[in-house]
């Protein structure tokens, strides 16, 4: 399997996600599970939601060594494997922003992401999920 050149985008409107001083956090509201990166997967996670393709960030300067294919193509599966990302073959591939590339080579540790479900129970009660989409608020589904 070879490293995409085509662009990726958040797979599904219910996952959404918040930059807190350059950490990302991502939450999937369908499933209840939030997602924790490090600090360059944080850099690489919004560079690939801008579109910016895998390829495009292999020999990168990360964490002091260049980010390889394998390095890119193994964070980007897991990505998809959590349901985070689909392909975006319709969507123009963008350039890796200067910030994004200056915050990766300001990076301290290896790309990475965990899945965290502990709170799926409190983020799923949430009673957003209980409204009747088409009625709105504050009628329940039934």
């Amino acid at each position: 399997m070879s490293i995409s050149s085509l662009p990726y985008a958040i797979a599904r409107t219910d996952i959404v996600f918040e930059s807190f001083d350059g950490d990302a956090v991502v939450l999937d509201l369908g499933q209840g599970r939030y997602y924790g990166f490090s600090d360059s997967g944080s850099q690489v996670w919004q560079a690939l939601i801008l579109q910016v393709p895998p390829a495009a960030l292999v020999g990168q300067a990360c964490a002091g060594q260049a980010l390889s294919a394998s390095d890119v193509e193994g964070f980007v599966g897991r990505l998809l494997g959590f349901g985070l990302l689909a392909a975006s073959p319709e969507a123009s591939p963008v350039p890796l922003p200067a910030a994004i590339a200056e915050a990766l080579q300001a990076a301290r540790e290896p790309l990475s992401v965990e899945m965290h479900d502990e709170l799926a129970d409190l983020l799923l009660v949430d009673p957003i999920h209980d409204v009747e989409e088409q009625a709105g608020w504050p009628i329940r589904k039934q």
